[in-house]
């Protein structure tokens, strides 16, 4: 995962304070990069936007032996390739993709930078899922492209929800590795397709307060599940994302 804003400095001292995250020094050469640690374990990372019309965004990436490959794939299942597999040093082979519905991912072939050291628990990456108008077509496409099997996820308080897990693997949450939900009629008809990533986090409640606090802002107001207590919310500069407490649960609300 990494975020892409104006100010690189500014997002440090945000998420620095809201989940407890260190950083390395820049690369300037690719657009301020800085990592992030938790505990001294790489959990994200931030960089410039090297065009103030680009997106402030969060970005998935998503793990390929081939990224050249693999972009074919995309194109094959109905994607689309935004930016061809390029090298980025020693660290990786990036390739910026699409679903069908138009959400934004990355591709990464990895060198050097493996990728996560460190989720699942406060001040690190919980979890991942794209929202799209066109379900079918988006649960056919990442099967077709990474191989992963939709199953419904009865837990997750909306209708529709599917978890991902490896075909051929076992069923179940605690195998999944993302998930689709629904753009439903509730959402702005201008929202485009896609990804939101969830941070774990100590207390939600907390977690939206701090937010805005520090200049955020709310999306969807805290709610339990039996996944655990998450909000959406905005940083101060743009960039939306999910904050989950995983202790606290219970029933999901109706409708």
């Amino acid at each position: 995962m990494d975020a892409a804003l104006p100010d690189v400095a500014a997002g440090r001292r945000f998420y620095g304070e809201l989940l407890g995250w260190t950083f390395g020094g820049t690369v300037p050469e690719y657009g301020s990069y800085t990592q992030a640690f938790h505990d001294g374990k790489n959990v994200a990372a931030l960089a410039g936007k090297p065009d103030g019309r680009m997106p402030t965004v969060w970005s998935v990436y998503l793990s390929t032996a081939d990224a050249v490959a693999t972009a074919r794939r995309v194109r094959a299942a109905g994607g689309a390739v935004i930016m061809e597999p390029v090298r980025t040093g020693d660290f990786g082979t990036v390739a910026v993709v699409a679903d069908p519905d138009g959400a934004v991912f990355n591709l990464w072939q990895a060198g050097s930078h493996a990728g996560f050291e460190a989720q699942g628990q406060p001040g690190e990456y919980g979890w991942a899922e794209v929202y799209t108008r066109q379900p079918e077509r988006a649960d056919a496409f990442y099967a077709d492209v990474f191989g992963l099997r939709a199953e419904p996820d009865e837990d997750a308080g909306a209708p529709g929800v599917v978890r991902w897990v490896p075909a051929g693997g076992p069923a179940g949450a605690r195998h999944a590795v993302g998930g689709r939900g629904l753009i439903g009629t509730h959402y702005p008809a201008e929202m485009p397709a896609h990804f939101l990533t969830y941070f774990v986090v100590e207390d939600c409640d907390a977690a939206v307060a701090a937010t805005q606090r520090l200049g955020g802002r709310i999306v969807i107001d805290p709610v339990t599940t039996p996944h655990g207590r998450s909000s959406v919310v905005v940083d101060n500069q743009g960039a939306r994302f999910a904050v989950i407490d995983t202790r606290t649960r219970g029933d999901a609300p109706a409708g």
